[in-house]
């Protein structure tokens, strides 16, 4: 099984800590040839040099570890998707309005060229009269600027959209995870409409990727109640900063 603690303490640096608390700080301590080596408290290593940190045992840093850090790496990695999108649609919206007299003029030439493409199209085994483009250049051609303009302020705020769950979604803030399974969920009615009228591989694969981040968010994340909800989640990460030391070395408190 993958240690991501480990990992992330070679890409970060480990977290080092010397409790004033005797006890906590004798379990922390080991003496090697090298000298005296402190605990990780996210990885669980010892590290041989001064720790980074000192004062109680309370107050000690409570890094990111196990389940909770699997999560943020998921939620970093649907950051880095969202952030994608929202970097296309807003290249897209902002396009839209500086071309936007352009477009019908170039959709209506469009038009006219498709008759020309026929023959050709035809020995390649694709009926461009009654592909996709067709239908779509009929539908736009006669698109006025204005319209034009509106799209792309619509599809612009999408991208910001998009740019507000990657940044929630990789601060790990509850907002964000709020925001991205909202805004997820919302948009799988279209997705699965739009594969009713075109199967594609890209569509399916787009759409299972969708369905499963949304249920993943809800469950692990315990959004809108499930599980417990944030009394649960607050409960549990209010545990992991009382014993981040305790745990750190591999001790259990009495109850």
């Amino acid at each position: 099984m993958i240690d991501w603690s480990l990992i992330s303490c070679g890409l970060r640096g480990h977290i080092t800590y010397r409790p004033e608390e005797s006890a906590y700080a004798d379990r922390l301590r080991a003496t090697t040839v090298a000298g005296e080596a402190w605990r990780c408290l996210r990885c669980g290593a010892y590290v041989a040099e001064e720790p980074a940190g000192s004062g109680p045992a309370d107050l000690a840093p409570t890094p990111t570890r196990g389940r909770a850090l699997r999560q943020l790496i998921i939620l970093r990695l649907l950051a880095v998707l969202r952030a994608i999108e929202g970097t296309a649609w807003l290249a897209v919206g902002i396009t839209a309005w500086f071309v936007s007299d352009r477009v019908p003029e170039f959709l209506a030439d469009l038009k006219q060229a498709v008759p020309a493409l026929e023959p050709a199209t035809r020995t390649l085994g694709w009926d461009i009269d009654r592909s996709w483009l067709a239908r779509g250049l009929d539908r736009w051609s006669e698109i006025s600027p204005d319209t034009i303009i509106l799209l792309g302020t619509a599809i612009a705020l999408l991208g910001a959209v998009k740019w507000a769950e990657a940044v929630g979604l990789w601060l790990g803030k509850r907002w964000g995870e709020y925001l991205a399974a909202v805004a997820t969920a919302a948009f799988i009615p279209l997705e699965v409409y739009e594969l009713i009228e075109h199967v594609s591989a890209f569509k399916i694969v787009l759409l299972l990727i969708n369905v499963a981040a949304v249920v993943w968010l809800v469950f692990a994340k315990r959004l809108f109640g499930v599980r417990g909800g944030i009394a649960a989640e607050r409960a549990e990460n209010e545990e992991v900063s009382l014993l981040t030391v305790e745990k750190a070395a591999e001790v259990r408190p009495d109850r």
